[in-house]
């Protein structure tokens, strides 16, 4: 489904990707792990077309995502892949509801049909009677499971999720984790994630382990 090709990448004189090879396939929930510097959020950032390698390229169901213009690649993330950040990223002035069909608005779906599903997804996360609700007025992991419906919300072959749980208490954390295994069952989602969270990381498929750049094992 997704694949890594010798992928490179460096800022400035710091190489901090030196050669990745990695392959992901539909329906795998993997975990990206290692210590700080290792290059775990710089490779969840090219794989989920945010950055460009230097060298090498990133495949997307066999065809090549590395070499689209800017336009191009904005219309194929926002169509293909969703995300899943630590501080959530939602836009404060708007509702949960509001907050999970923008990305959809911005595909240029029907209003309609967005906000149907978007109530289906927050219902999904039990978080339908949050729908009027603006993320000063909800907590922590609901503001996060916000960001997963909103993560949802155009159907993506795949969503990355950086340090999802970072900053989740213990048992929040929890609920998160089940959250994925349950949209993987039900909706066969693939998911990579990057996390220092040793439960999470030990309960996916396959957990990759870097360090200074490489892939170590897998």
């Amino acid at each position: 489904m997704l694949q890594a090709i010798n992928v490179r990448k460096s800022y400035q004189s710091l190489e901090v990707l030196k050669g990745i090879n990695l392959t992901i396939e539909k329906s795998e929930i993997v975990s990206i792990v290692g210590s700080s510097g290792a290059g775990k959020s710089t490779l969840l950032h090219i794989l989920g077309t945010l950055d460009n390698p230097d060298a090498g390229e990133v495949l997307f169901d066999g065809a090549s995502v590395s070499s689209l213009g800017r336009n191009d690649l904005a219309r194929f993330r926002n169509r293909h892949i969703g995300f899943i950040f630590q501080f959530h990223n939602l836009l404060p002035e708007f509702t949960a509801l509001e907050n999970v069909c923008l990305p959809a608005y911005l595909a240029g779906r029907s209003e309609k049909e967005v906000r149907v599903r978007a109530r289906e997804l927050l219902a999904m996360m039990n978080l339908e009677h949050r729908a009027e609700h603006k993320p000063s007025e909800m907590s922590g992991g609901e503001q996060q499971r916000v960001s997963v419906a909103r993560a949802l919300i155009n159907s993506p072959e795949i969503i990355f999720a950086d340090e999802p749980s970072g900053n989740l208490d213990t048992k929040n954390a929890q609920e998160l984790h089940q959250i994925f295994f349950l949209l993987r069952k039900e909706l066969e989602q693939t998911f990579v994630i990057v996390t220092h969270n040793d439960q999470l990381a030990e309960m996916a498929d396959r957990k990759i382990v870097m360090r200074d750049g490489y892939v170590l094992e897998e």
